[in-house]
């Protein structure tokens, strides 16, 4: 049975910082790219940072310079180190394991909420 299981959510002011894990159980996970997406209310899940298998990552333009995804495959997990935080990144945040750089497995979801 897959479980992907998100945590680190919670309220911060803008410009704090905040780091989200992932951790992944039931798949081989150094096979699997790693990936974070958020949903805003109202608006459509987007993709925030994503790594694959050799540890490249890729990052939203949104983020680029303020977020960091790495991944531990010791640990079976994967983190979003979240800087510079500002309200627009107010949405829930999403872990996935990818195959073929699309969503396969997905968390359960943790908010975030940058408000002062």
């Amino acid at each position: 049975q897959v479980q992907v299981v998100e945590s680190g959510g919670g309220l911060v002011q803008p410009g704090g910082s905040l780091r989200l894990s992932c951790a992944a159980s039931g798949i081989v996970f150094n096979l699997y790219a790693m990936g974070w997406y958020r949903q805003a209310p109202g608006k459509q899940r987007e993709l925030v940072a994503a790594i694959t298998t050799g540890g490249s990552t890729n990052d939203a333009d949104s983020v680029k310079g303020r977020f960091t995804i790495s991944r531990d495959n010791a640990k079976n997990t994967v983190y979003l180190q979240m800087n510079s935080l500002k309200p627009e990144d107010t949405a829930v945040y999403y872990c996935t394991a990818m195959v073929g750089g699309r969503p396969r497995y997905w968390g359960q979801g943790t908010q975030v909420t940058v408000s002062s």
